[in-house]
This record gives structure tokens, C-alpha cells and sequence, in this order.
């Protein structure tokens, strides 16, 4: 959607797009690196040596090329400027956002460049997808500031996921990647996947430049903290009759840094030289090429067809959260150029069932296409293409090919299973613990019972402290053993608790640990009565005394 097209959707865009980015990073929790909000420190630009002084470029200051005459005077003809062969001078050559002197924007330059470390190691991060960005940008006709962004966002990194549930490199929070087209699902998760990001990113940066009249500064401020608190802020200068400005807003700490860390990076690169800066070397040319597939694809398969480590395809396709692409799609690679054609080669001389590996399914007794798929965590359509059913009729004893992973799970690192796992059992100080996840408990709930907080307790498990719990679900606990416990103290929670088969009173009141007088009690039942399969009771529960 593009304000500029649809002026009626505004208020559409308000309430939908309340944030862009709830956190700048590399404050995530999938990210090491840090930086401070303030710093005092104050670092001088290094004098340059006068005998090589250049100029930065931009796009609105660029210096005319000296030409002279050849020796019988022939007519001046002009060389074709090479390419740059290095992307951060291609970079740098078309900046143009302006560093204003402010202690704002000077104590995030300060911290940047006391660490020339932590942009080597972003810029290492960078590497593989920063071309394509750039080429985005430039086709757009963006300011190329942009660019870096996400190291203010995310650090480069695709699996980041930041404390207010955005994750990506361009730190997508869900309510807004889904407007913005980006799928969200068991298989998928289009907020990692750097070039489908890249493309929503733009479009909505292009879409608060339209809605704050052209004011890039105000549009950077709400992809971070929403589009109606910078509106909101603004018309509060209004009525109070004082500059509109960015810097004169009254907008949360994390915006007010959030700014001044994206042009202080501006001013680094712009001014490289100047601050001693280094910055990793990139070449200026694609590091991957966009595959697109038309099926499903194991992404072991896909590794060996493009001879290449299946950890390293993972992490240029961070958006597959499971062993392949989606049923549904998109089934997009990113891939090295040079792996790239081995795998288009490859890609040409087979025919798709060869993409994945099949097992036979034996139709079970009130069993129906979408319980089998669910079961397979595949889709309807998959099952009837490749077992060529036309209808959703099935029946007891017949056999279809259900797709599954060709390699052993704990083969896909980069899974969104596999790094959760490593994320659990990561070793820390304390004394590990797990808890199932009840009916009703929140992370606060949890965190109370041992004592922890709940950021500590959202980080070991690969959540947001915001995200939501679901019944059954394992979650580790990490706490100093020899601290006063909170374990024992009573947490009541009334629970819903819907009978299965094969339940009794007698099994229900051992498994929460209450009596099967209280279960009458509760829910005005008599024991003599047997229980129906479905049937919903009313259990008041202590949560830290309920076996697993």
C-alpha cells in the first residue's frame, strides 16, 4: 500500500502499523554485540594527511572529471569512469543524509568508532546481502543511507529477534510484516528472509516518507517506534507551538538514539579517512543470486545439489524455519553465484519428486487428507498433487506419499527447532531447571515461581518477554541455587481442562495434584457419573506443584 496512491488508507496504515521496529539492535537477544545509549567519551575526527586530502561524494556534490587534450589538439573525449570495485565506496559516493552537531548524534559516533572491531565483524555479517540492498535502494532512487540500517536494526544478522518479538534484519514486528506481504507460518518466516524484507522495508520507509511529507528523519523515527507516536508527537509541538523538527520531539529514549546511531554510521562512512575507520572488504558485485523454484525442495537436497554445506545455504535462507521450503512456497534460494549454477545444472536434470524424500502412509480408520497433513505438518494441495487425488476423498487401508525430511533432523542446525534446542541447553550460571508451560501461565508467572526476571527468562528459551506460552511447552530455568527459592510458594491459576479418552476423576486429580473432591466440588459433579470425552472442568491448580 503506498500513501501516496491510496490517500484513504491512511488511517488504515495508523492502526495497523502502530510500530515498524520495536527495538534497535544490537540489543537482540540472538545478537552479542551491544552498544550503549550514551557515552561521554568524546573521540576527534584524526586529521588527515594534507598531501592525500579527498573529498567525500554524494549525490548532490559530484566533482567533474579533469579532462585534457591529446597532443595535436584533437577534441576532448571523456573515459568511461571505471566501476568502483570496493560496495562501501560505492556506498559512500551516494550518502546523503547530513550529520548535524549535536551531543545526540556525537555520543553514537563516539561509541562506533571506540569499537572499530564491532564494524568489522557487522560488515563480515553484511557481506553476503549487502549487494542486493544496495541495488534495491539505487533502483528506488532511496537515499543510500538506508543501506545501514539494518546494522543499526539488527546487526546483520537474520536470525535476530529483538525483545518486542521483531525479528530479521530489518526487524519486522508480525503485525507489520503481514501487512506488508511477508508470510508467517510453521514453515516460513518471510521477516528473515533478507530479500522478500528488503522489498517490504523499502515499500514501508517509502510509505511514512509520503505520510510525514517528505521528512526522512520523522519516517526513520516511526519504523522504529510507530507511525501514530511520531504523529502524535508532532501535533503536540503543534498545539504547544514549538519546532516539529525530529530533534524537538518529546519521543521514547530507544527513538531518541535510534536516529543519531543511522546517521552517526552515515557520517563514519562518509568521512572513513577522517575517523580511521576500517571497514570489512566488499567487492563491489552480487555475492548471491535469487533461485526461484517451482516446488518444494528439501534444503539437504538443495545443499548437495549446489555442493555447498547445508549450514551455510541455511543462513543465506534464514526464512525456512524446518528441513525445506514451504509447501505452499515461496520456494526462493539465495544462492553463491558459483553454487548457484552448479545448482540451476543440477535443478534442470531432475524432476521434482526428487526434491524431497516420500513415505508411505497408510489411511487410517476416520482419518481425512487435512488430519494426515497436519500430522506431516505439510499442506492438503501437496498430498493431492503427488498422490494425483482430485477430490478430499479417501479411504481406510489405501496408501499415499507423504513428504519428510531426508536427513535426520539434528542435521538442520539452522532449524528454527535445532537453534532453539542449542539456545536451551547452552550452558549459563546456575542451576538448570525446566517447567511445562500451563493453561494460563504468563512468562512473569513463571519468572516469580524462581525468581528470575522475565528478559533473563524469555532469552534462555528464544523468546520476547511478550510472547505468548502455549500448554505443554518446555521451558528452562537458570537459577543460583543457593539464592532464597520461590519454587515452593503457592500459584493458584482456575484452569480449563478438557477431558480425553481413557480419563478417570482418579487420573485427573493425581495429574494436578488435587482431589477428586475439589474436581466434584468445582464442577458440581458426582463421581458416580462418568466423564464424556470433550467435556470441559474448572480446575483450580498450583502451578508449581503440578506433575508433568
Amino acid at each position: 500500500m503506498k500513501l501516496t496512491k491510496a490517500p484513504f488508507a491512511i488511517a488504515l496504515v495508523s492502526a495497523l502499523v502502530l510500530s515498524g521496529c520495536q527495538s534497535t539492535s544490537p540489543q537482540t537477544w540472538f545478537v552479542s554485540e551491544s552498544e550503549p545509549e550514551e557515552t561521554n567519551k568524546t573521540v576527534a575526527k584524526r586529521a588527515p594527511d594534507n598531501s592525500a586530502e579527498v573529498e567525500p561524494k554524494s549525490l548532490q556534490t559530484v566533482p567533474e572529471i579533469a579532462l585534457g587534450t591529446a597532443e595535436f589538439h584533437q577534441q576532448p573525449v571523456a573515459e568511461e569512469p571505471l566501476p568502483e570495485q570496493d560496495l562501501w565506496q560505492r556506498i559512500r559516493q551516494n550518502l546523503q543524509f547530513e550529520a548535524p552537531d549535536n551531543q545526540r548524534l556525537r555520543s553514537q559516533r563516539n561509541w562506533y568508532v571506540s569499537h572499530p572491531e564491532y564494524l568489522q565483524r557487522v560488515g563480515k555479517r553484511a557481506e553476503p546481502f549487502l549487494h542486493l540492498i544496495v541495488e534495491e535502494i539505487e533502483k528506488r532512487k532511496l537515499p543510500m543511507d538506508l543501506v545501514l540500517l539494518p546494522i543499526v536494526e539488527s546487526a546483520f544478522d537474520p536470525f535476530a529477534y529483538s525483545h518486542g518479538s521483531a525479528a530479521g534484519v530489518w526487524q519486522f514486528i508480525p503485525g507489520t510484516a503481514r501487512h506488508y506481504g511477508l508470510d508467517i507460518n510453521w514453515w516460513y518466516d518471510g521477516r528473515r528472509d533478507v530479500y522478500a524484507a528488503t522489498h517490504a522495508a523499502l515499500d514501508y520507509l517509502e510509505d511514512l516518507y509520503a505520510y510525514f511529507d517528505g521528512d526522512w528523519l520523522h519516517a526513520l523515527a516511526a519504523y522504529n517506534s510507530g507511525q501514530g507516536r511520531v504523529g502524535n508527537a508532532i501535533r503536540k509541538n503543534q498545539r504547544a507551538g514549538k519546532p516539529t523538527d525530529f530533534w524537538s520531539l518529546d519521543l521514547p529514549r530507544e527513538t531518541r538514539a535510534y536516529v543519531p546511531k543511522l546517521l552517526a554510521l552515515s557520517d563514519i562512512l562518509r568521512n572513513t579517512d577522517e575517523y580511521g575507520i576500517v571497514w570489512y572488504p566488499i567487492e563491489n558485485q552480487p555475492s548471491l543470486k535469487v533461485v526461484e523454484l517451482p516446488a518444494q525442495i528439501d534444503l539437504a537436497k538443495a545443499a548437495d545439489m549446489a555442493a555447498m554445506p547445508l549450514a551455510e545455504l541455511h543462513r543465506y535462507n534464514a526464512a525456512y524455519n524446518r528441513w525445506s521450503t514451504a509447501p505452499g512456497g515461496p520456494h526462493r534460494l539465495l544462492l553463491p553465484q558459483q553454487n548457484a549454477n552448479t545448482f540451476e545444472q543440477a535443478i534442470a536434470a531432475t524432476d521434482p519428486k526428487q526434491w524431497l524424500n516420500w513415505q508411505r502412509h497408510q489411511v487410517q480408520s476416520g482419518e481425512s487428507l487435512l488430519t494426515i497433513a497436519k500430522k506431516y505438518h505439510t499442506s492438503v494441495d501437496v498430498i493431492q498433487q503427488v498422490n494425483d487425488i482430485s477430490s478430499h476423498i479417501i479411504r481406510a487401508g489405501e496408501f499415499l506419499l507423504i513428504p519428510v525430511a531426508s536427513n535426520d533432523l539434528d542435521d538442520y542446525t539452522l532449524s528454527q527447532g535445532q537453534r532453539l534446542l542449542a539456545t536451551q541447553t547452552r550452558q549459563r550460571q546456575g542451576e538448570k531447571s525446566e517447567y511445562v508451560v500451563q493453561s494460563g501461565d504468563t512468562l512473569w508467572d513463571i519468572s516469580r515461581i524462581y525468581d528470575v526476571g522475565t528478559r533473563e527468562l524469555a532469552k534462555w528459551n528464544g523468546m520476547a518477554p511478550g510472547d505468548f506460552l502455549r500448554p505443554g511447552q518446555k521451558l528452562v530455568i537458570w537459577s543460583d541455587s543457593k539464592a532464597p527459592s520461590q519454587r515452593s510458594a503457592s500459584l493458584i491459576r482456575t484452569v480449563t481442562y478438557q477431558v480425553r479418552n481413557g480419563d478417570s476423576l482418579a487420573r485427573i486429580a493425581n495429574k494436578f495434584n488435587v482431589t477428586i473432591g475439589d474436581i466434584e466440588k468445582w464442577n458440581n459433579i458426582n463421581r458416580s457419573r462418568y466423564l464424556q470425552p470433550g467435556q470441559r472442568l474448572t480446575l483450580k491448580v498450583d502451578v508449581t506443584n503440578v506433575s508433568g
